[in-house]
């Protein structure tokens, strides 16, 4: 193995130097919270409301249980939304001058969804769709408030999608044409393969804020994590099984961000 340089071997112990005084520092403030928060006057009555022992181990399974209602909500919107968000970044891509009305449409739908709130969304249709007074099963606040999140979030996964193909050099669309591909499979085979490679990062990041958003939905009906968690809350009259909510959210979503952050390292690498 050959010996590092001068410069390699300095690069190193700075590298070595930055991780201690890092480390160090974080060690140092935590050591000071440890010490300084249970000096405060406040503290037992908010270790007693929030951090109850009692409390967490007796919600913690049902709160577990409700999670599975979050992901299952998930599961189903998550294909839904990456379709259609695909769909509109395509119609946005356009060149066709006769099929201008379905690029309008997408610019038009990406323009309204992102820029209304989400919970705005679940309300006007979990509370509006289902007043018109449909029947069982389709007046259920799962479906709509479902729909209110694929609507919303296709919005930002279709602009993060045009992004990507708008990233991908127009040479490559010339040459595709130039060996008699049409555009749609020059779409097909040479642009998308690559713009979706390119944001794969992104659109996790998007889908690590889907999973909790999830939670919204609760504002309408479905007992969900959030929802099982306010019962408690008002059965127990303790805010512990909040901090247990969040505690399954982070488990989840914490792994899920570090491996989008290795995702947009590696290509960030790649790229240079």
């Amino acid at each position: 193995m050959p010996s590092m340089t001068r410069r390699q071997a300095y690069e190193a112990r700075q590298r070595r130097r930055a991780t201690l005084i890092a480390a160090g520092s974080t060690a140092a403030v935590l050591i000071a919270l440890i010490v300084l928060i249970p000096l405060t006057p406040g503290w037992e009555a908010v270790k007693h409301s929030f951090f109850n022992a009692r409390v967490f181990e007796k919600t913690f399974p049902g709160l577990l249980n409700a999670f599975v209602m979050d992901v299952a909500i998930f599961a189903w919107c998550a294909p839904l939304i990456a379709i259609l968000g695909l769909l509109l970044a395509v119609a946005r891509d356009i060149r066709n001058p006769a099929l201008y009305p379905l690029k309008l449409f997408s610019i038009v739908y990406t323009d309204v969804f992102r820029g209304l709130p989400v919970i705005l969304v679940i309300y006007l249709i979990g509370f509006g769709i289902p007043g018109l007074g449909l029947p069982r099963p389709w007046n259920s606040p799962y479906i709509w408030g479902s729909l209110s999140l694929i609507l919303v979030y296709a919005a930002y996964v279709a602009e993060i999608l045009r992004s990507g193909i708008e990233s991908i050099h127009t040479s490559q669309r010339a040459a595709a044409l130039s060996l008699g591909l049409s555009s749609s499979d020059t779409m097909r085979f040479v642009i998308l393969p690559q713009a979706i490679r390119r944001v794969v990062p992104a659109n996790m990041n998007m889908f690590i804020a889907l999973q909790k958003d999830v939670a919204l939905l609760s504002f309408i009906g479905p007992v969900e994590i959030f929802r099982q968690a306010g019962v408690y809350k008002s059965l127990m009259a303790n805010f512990t099984p909040y901090v247990g909510a969040a505690l399954i959210f982070l488990a989840i979503t914490v792994p899920a961000t570090r491996f989008a952050d290795h995702l947009m390292n590696k290509q960030a690498k790649a790229r240079s």
